[in-house]
């Protein structure tokens, strides 16, 4: 059996200061809690309830509920606040965000492609559309929203960026910040309730070790660090131990941990690093941690780089329970992960639409309320009854049913006839003030009643759509917020895609056409020792806008596509079917490109067409020996006859001449319409072959007319040579 190390004084003084130090690290993490938790943090959490209450609904405090139930008053709720929500909510899921990168001087056009679609990809993988509506609901309803994002592990070995959703009322942002950029915040934190078998999944069995003794001997902070449930004898649903066993216990162990609330706190803490300079233009460019010392001096030669020291904030990741450290170290991130959405900022204090929709709301059920009870006491004012008067009831059967309908009356004979009492009229001002408070939740939140589809039938379809226009414009700066929070998260994206995706890897984008994916290669190496689509290199801007989701933008698409062919543009059938919401509109597409001719040919189309082109380039080739054979013999009775016409009469010659002008014409116009026909008959993949040989028949035909011409000019120049011979013939005879 192994002996055990016997610790010495320098081993037990090292564990004490490990335990010190680490006693530090937690007291200042939760000194740092206390502080974003008391400085509004839990005002606010109060305000985000109620506010989440009135969307919901539930608009009553329960005290003046039971107050109007025992008094017999009713207590109406008109939630306009859910309506006036889901307005400016549909209006966000009828935009969608379009983030497109942009190249800056070392960027480059084709990488920005490629990330703008592999931004797609972890959009659509991350489900990010359902994600950003709801953090903009969060922000709507609670005043703020988070997104948090990071590399994932867990399906690839290599990463995959992470984008998640966080609950609100667990950040604690930086109490003095007084911007929305979390980039200008000094610290965040994150504050969650874990229970004990979490704890050893996620930090080990030392970690519950340590939180154990500190339960067991009552050093922890208090409830608002770790929950623990006494046990009794039998008299709790909390006993674990049974009823029989659990008061025999000691005092401590009586004592069940149920919950402990973890603080993750990213903070920015000054460190120094280096930093490589190009001297002929000032750039700067972090050397990475991980080099070694020979590896930044051969880079810096290599390139003529210098070295310089620089003192920057770098963030710390700490996560504490109570007074035991979980993780303490620096963040592999540059940034927070935590990306903020605030509908409205102003200095520091972020705020939704709902918190100043509460007021009017209350007093819209307030009124209402009163109304309707106004109008419940005037249906059953009383009766005035002389007493004795009555005949088939007495003044307690007519207190029941005096309000029945159908109800009879008898009275006796000469008694005063029952007469009721005259109700209260309801106050004018009553309902005045009730519309009052609806008109006033429509001009705080901006939200008309052409936006809420409420607009009277005389609003002509131009001035409905101005109005909704209009309405628009008032909810702009909620969706601009929503902007900025994409471009911070599109920034951060980017950053994880240059840092992790420097691997090689495969991505199928669908874009437009879901039924056919195409493959993407990301970072893949080449045989010359370039690098194919290098997503780790460049500096790129993000741009953001907003288009319409997919679905209402093909229905705009299809319409404008039916405008278009009613005012006469000549639009394909097949791009109007795949605007429509047609179920196989894929395939009825194709079948109507078929029909027209249109489609991309099969490859048996094209094997047959290969086939039919080759037959008619041989054709075409035998048509052109030919004639080429046909202008060698013409050429040679060309030159035959004009060896004659010098030797005969002038009459033959010019009739010979006229001949051969008229076989030459015939050729010409032979060979044009055969290279007429060859051209027709050319498919449109093959226009180039086609015109090249529409040129070599040109330069054909253009020598055939030369020669015929050498040899019409020949021929007329020996017709002309016999004239004047033939006139100083005959004017020479006379003198003779």
């Amino acid at each position: 059996m192994a002996r055990k190390k016997k610790l010495t004084k320098k081993d037990i003084k090292n564990a004490e200061a490990r335990d010190l130090e680490e006693w530090n690290i937690a007291e200042n993490n939760w000194r740092r809690y206390e502080r974003a938790r008391d400085s509004g943090h839990l005002d606010w959490v109060e305000m985000a309830k109620k506010c989440d209450a009135f969307y919901r609904g539930d608009q009553w405090q329960l005290a003046d509920k039971q107050s109007l139930e025992m008094q017999g008053r009713p207590a109406l709720t008109i939630n306009t606040i859910l309506s006036t929500i889901n307005t400016v909510l549909g209006e966000q899921t009828l935009k969608r965000g379009m983030v497109a990168f942009k190249p800056k001087r070392t960027g480059s056009e084709q990488t920005a492609v490629v990330l703008n679609k592999l931004y797609n990809v972890i959009h659509d993988q991350n489900d990010m559309t359902y994600k950003e509506s709801q953090v903009f609901s969060d922000g709507l309803i609670q005043d703020r929203g988070y997104f948090e994002v990071g590399i994932d592990f867990s399906n690839n070995i290599e990463g995959e960026v992470k984008i998640t959703v966080e609950d609100p009322l667990d950040i604690y942002i930086d109490p003095d910040a007084k911007d929305a950029d979390p980039d200008t915040w000094q610290e965040v934190m994150k504050s969650r309730w874990l229970s004990m078998n979490e704890i050893e999944l996620l930090y080990g069995t030392d970690k519950v070790d340590k939180l154990r003794a500190l339960v067991d001997g009552n050093q922890y902070y208090g409830p608002d660090s770790i929950y623990v449930t006494h046990n009794r004898f039998g008299d709790s649903p909390d006993s674990w131990m049974g009823p029989y066993n659990a008061a025999f216990l000691p005092e401590h162990e009586q004592r069940q941990i149920r919950r402990v609330r973890v603080i993750e706190r990213q903070h920015k803490i000054p460190y120094k690093c280096w930093y490589f300079v190009n001297p002929e233009h000032g750039d700067m460019a972090k050397i990475p941690e991980s080099w070694d010392e020979e590896k930044i001096a051969n880079h810096a030669q290599q390139y003529g780089l210098m070295r310089i020291p620089r003192e920057e904030m770098k963030i710390r990741y700490t996560i504490t329970c109570d007074k035991v450290v979980l993780y303490d170290n620096w963040s592999i991130y540059p940034f927070f992960t935590i990306v903020p959405y605030f509908p409205y900022f102003r200095r520091g204090r972020p705020f939704g639409m709902v918190r100043n929709l509460i007021s009017p709301q209350e007093q819209l059920n307030k009124v209402s309320s009163q109304e309707l009870h106004v109008v419940n006491t005037t249906a059953n004012s009383g009766w005035v009854v002389e007493s004795g008067s009555l005949a088939n009831m007495d003044v307690d059967d007519l207190e029941q049913n005096g309000a029945a309908t159908g109800l009879v009356l008898e009275f006796h004979k000469g008694s005063q006839p029952p007469s009721k009492i005259p109700p209260n009229q309801i106050p004018t001002g009553l309902e005045r003030i009730g519309l009052k408070a609806a008109m006033n939740i429509k001009e705080i939140s901006g939200i008309s009643d052409a936006m809420l589809g409420q607009s009277p039938a005389s609003v002509s379809g131009v001035a409905l759509e101005s109005k909704q226009e209009r309405g628009a414009v008032q909810i702009q700066v909620a969706i601009d917020n929503l902007n900025r929070s994409r471009a911070v998260l599109a920034k951060r994206v980017l950053h994880l895609v240059q840092e992790y995706y420097d691997n090689p890897r495969v991505f199928y984008i669908t874009e437009n056409d879901m039924e056919n994916p195409q493959a993407m290669e990301v970072n893949k190496q080449m045989p010359d020792g370039s690098t194919w689509n290098d997503l780790s290199i460049g500096d790129y801007d993000i741009d953001v806008t907003s288009q319409p989701a997919r679905d209402v933008y093909s229905d705009k698409q299809f319409a404008e596509a039916m405008a278009l062919r009613a005012a006469g543009v000549v639009i394909p059938d097949a791009y109007v079917i795949e605007y429509s919401h047609l179920e196989n509109k894929r395939a009825i597409a194709e079948q109507v490109r078929k029909l027209t001719g249109t489609a991309d040919p099969t490859e048996e189309e094209m094997k047959l067409q290969q086939a039919m082109r080759d037959v008619q380039f041989k054709q075409l080739e035998l048509q052109m020996q030919q004639m080429r054979a046909s202008i060698e013999n013409l050429q040679s009775d060309t030159a035959l006859k004009m060896a004659k016409a010098k030797t005969e009469m002038f009459s033959d010659d010019e009739l010979q001449l006229k001949e051969l002008e008229l076989q030459a014409k015939q050729l010409m116009n032979v060979q044009d319409n055969i290279t007429k026909l060859q051209i027709a008959d050319m498919n449109s993949d093959k226009e180039l072959a086609a015109k090249q040989l529409e040129n070599q028949t040109r330069v054909a035909t253009a020598r055939i007319r030369a020669d015929q011409q050498k040899s019409t000019d020949a021929l007329k120049g020996s017709v002309d040579l016999q004239k004047i011979k033939a006139d100083m013939l005959s004017r020479s005879k006379p003198n003779e």
